[in-house]
Parts: structure tokens; sequence; C-alpha cells
């Protein structure tokens, strides 16, 4: 069973073939309007969520299919062991979209499901954005030969996928993140980034931007914690730590790189205002990827 939890599932091949499908299908919806007919997607949530939720409903509906919102909380996934109810729900639909807390969950969820699980983000990775992210770069700039991005926040799920995506198609990746969420550290990742010459640490934000075509930046707080009183002293430290590395004008320089963010976003903490709606900024673009992205990624699991 072929299942989608970090994007390092994926090779070059199938990871550049799922980028031109999803280009494909946005150019050409009507040709995909059956490609899912009568397939279901179980749509099993643990956080909150805009932009999963929705491209995952929206998608597999405009291919004929259709979409289950499940709460967690609200099932009885909270209170009985996952391997039961996985199996069970497995013989309900075709594929689950798991948005959890913690990635053991999900990893035990695809272990006993049997129907392909996909992880619409948790503590370790958030593989759909970075899928959405690749396509957009693919889209923008028509190759992924001698492209460098800068990643700029914290070092998060956003950026272990984000991370894994680049190794896998060869694209220059700088990493200006100076706090670690601990949530998030993949050791053996990071090590084989950071070996493979294509992954950088950086301190300076404008030299990082200086040779970059693109420039990624993401919320400093987990979304999670961001209401929590609990979590206050780990997001005043954030916040005082990151305000320097603010994707700005002043941060750019003079450069003109693309500008990219997840969502959602934060104006006036880890961006500009002025930058999101600005000429050079593709993050609406970015965000629509979403849906066209994850149609493809339907579409190539069902195919397996």
């Amino acid at each position: 069973m072929n299942h989608f939890l970090s994007l390092q599932e994926l090779n070059r091949d199938e990871l550049t073939t799922i980028i031109q499908t999803g280009i494909a299908i946005k150019q050409h919806p009507e040709r995909y309007a059956n490609a899912c007919d009568r397939k279901g997607v179980l749509m099993l949530f643990q956080k909150t969520s805009t932009r999963t939720n929705l491209s995952f409903q929206s998608g597999i509906n405009q291919m004929g299919g259709y979409a289950v919102p499940m709460d967690w909380n609200a099932s009885n996934f909270s209170i009985s062991p996952i391997r039961y109810e996985a199996r069970y729900v497995s013989r309900n639909i075709d594929f689950i979209v798991a948005r959890l807390k913690k990635h053991s969950d999900l990893q035990e969820l695809a272990a006993y499901a049997t129907v392909p699980v996909i992880n619409g983000c948790c503590e370790r990775y958030h593989p759909c954005q970075a899928l959405a992210d690749l396509m957009t770069i693919y889209e923008v700039s028509g190759t992924f030969a001698n492209i460098t991005v800068t990643y700029v926040g914290i070092l998060n799920n956003v950026a272990n996928s984000l991370i894994a995506g680049c190794l896998t198609l060869g694209i220059r990746l700088l990493l200006v993140a100076p706090i670690v969420n601990e949530a998030s550290w993949d050791g053996e990742l990071m090590d084989r980034a950071i070996g493979s010459g294509f992954v950088e640490r950086m301190d300076s934000l404008p030299e990082a931007v200086a040779q970059s075509d693109y420039v990624y930046t993401d919320t400093w707080i987990d979304m999670e914690h961001f209401h929590s009183a609990d979590y206050q002293a780990v997001k005043d430290f954030r916040m005082k730590t990151m305000l320097p590395y603010q994707l700005s004008r002043r941060a750019l320089n003079g450069s003109a790189p693309y500008i990219m963010h997840d969502m959602p976003i934060h104006p006036g903490f880890e961006i500009e205002e002025e930058l999101i709606e600005s000429a050079s900024s593709v993050i609406y673009q970015q965000a629509e990827n979403r849906m066209h992205a994850q149609k493809a990624l339907l579409l190539h699991l069902l195919a397996q």
C-alpha cells in the first residue's frame, strides 16, 4: 500500500510526473471531471485547516468523487485504538487525508489502513504543502534546473517537506532558520540534506536572498498553539528572536525574488504586508495550486 506521509516516498520521476499532471489538470480541468468517479476521501482532522480542507474537498468533488469530513475528537478515533478504526474506515472509503497532531499516530493509521493515507499536516511534515510549492516553482520557472530557494523562518514541518522535495529534484535550498521546532526535528533528513550539497544553512537573510530565485517564509507560531495562553512564553521568545528575520523590502535589499508563503499569513510578523500583494508575490498562486497538486496526487495513488 502506497501512502504519502513526508514526500520522501516519491522518487524524482514520480514527483516530477505528479507536478506536471497538476499543471495539466489546472489548465484543462474538464478532462479530469470523472477521473475519481465515485471515489471517496475521508477528511480526518485533529487540527484546524483552511487550505488542506477546502482543496481536498473541492478537488475530489471536481473529479467526480466525494469527501466525508470527520472531526477526530468527535469520532471514535479519540476513544479507541487507531488500528481498529483504521481497518473499519478503510472499508468505506478510497483515501484517508489525516491532519493529526502526532506523526506517530499518522504512521499507525497508515500501518493498519488498507487504502492510501495522505498526511494533511502533522508536527513532522507537511508534504501536501511542499507538493504545491514545487508545482508553483515549476509553473513559474518552467524548470527545476539552476533554481535557488531561500526558506526563512522556524525549521518546522513545512521546512522538512520542502527539504525533502528539493533533495529529490536537485533544487538548491538555503535555510535561514535560527530556531528549530524540536517536535519537527528530523536528524536523518537534515544530515542527508546537508551532505547532499543542495541544502545549506545560512545566518544572513540578505545574503541568502541575493542568491535566490524564490524566498519562502512561514508563520513563527504553530497553528494549534496560536491562541494558547500556556504557549505565551514560547510565542514571545519566537517573536523576539525572529523579528530581525522578517521578510521585508529591507531584507530584500534591492533583490527581486518571487515571494512565497504557505498561509495563514500574519502580516507585520514573518512578512511585511507590502510584499504579500506585491508584483513578485506568488502566494495566492501557491495556495491555489494546493488543489491542483492534490488532484494529481490522488490520481497517482489511485493508479498504484
